[in-house]
């Protein structure tokens, strides 16, 4: 009684609103409002983590265990709102809200058991101070809440950005955009580890290929991988 009193009370003075549509959000709702929630296309990943179709996209280029995303992402979509909101709009605390959620709806599947450690993927130091934080920072953080497990944000680097992702059009420029971008630098920490990699949006993949690459640098690691959005052919 207590908690809903207080919520009840906060929501009063400041309102929460819905991610997507900006409308209120009840007590009892969590990010989304019900309709939002209900109108969002889920991805059955988390059912199948060993083989869906994102979890393909890393078969043979990293030791890849399993993958999973909360929906299916289409540009300038309605849900694609959350994700210019929290790269480009400043909403840092948002991504905490949506780690939480991608949590919530995996921890039943047993998807995080035997994860050691969580690495959301870097971003270089320049758009770190650009943007005042790293998005897959916080959706980690979010995910941290809920399951308990580390952070370890210091045993890889974005060593340059060329150029964003999105205005390469052929999963080869995405690949070649992101070449030798990362580099490994505390192989010892994560030897023998199982981590899961954070990223925001997956589409051809390239990123976290590029990522998971240098990471299968370190002896014996394992690498599962969860985003916000997976992008839908």
């Amino acid at each position: 009684m207590r908690t809903s009193f207080w919520t009840s009370l906060f929501d009063l003075i400041v309102p929460r609103r819905c991610a997507i549509c900006s409308n209120r959000l009840s007590p009892e709702e969590s990010l989304l409002c019900a309709d939002c929630e209900a109108e969002l296309e889920k991805t059955p990943f988390h059912e199948s983590p060993y083989d869906n179709p994102m979890a393909r996209l890393f078969w043979g280029q990293f030791p890849i265990e399993k993958a999973s995303a909360w929906f299916y992402y289409r540009p300038h979509s309605d849900p694609s709102k959350m994700i210019y909101d929290l790269k480009y709009h400043g909403q840092s605390l948002l991504g905490e809200d949506i780690g939480e959620q991608l949590a919530l709806r995996h921890l039943p599947t047993g998807f995080f058991n035997d994860i050691d450690a969580i690495v959301p993927i870097p971003i270089t130091c320049k758009r770190q101070r650009e943007r005042g934080y790293n998005q897959s920072m916080q959706v980690a953080r979010g995910i941290c809440q809920v399951t308990h497990l580390p952070i370890f944000d210091k045993v890889i680097k974005r060593q340059h950005f060329s150029e964003s992702q999105t205005h390469q059009s052929s999963t080869w420029e995405r690949r070649e955009n992101v070449r030798d971008a990362f580099q490994l630098i505390d192989a010892d920490k994560i030897k023998g580890k199982h981590l899961l990699i954070i990223d925001d949006i997956v589409t051809t993949g390239a990123t976290v290929i590029a990522c998971g690459q240098e990471l299968a640098k370190a002896e014996g690691v394992k690498l599962s991988v969860l985003s916000i959005g997976y992008t839908k052919e």
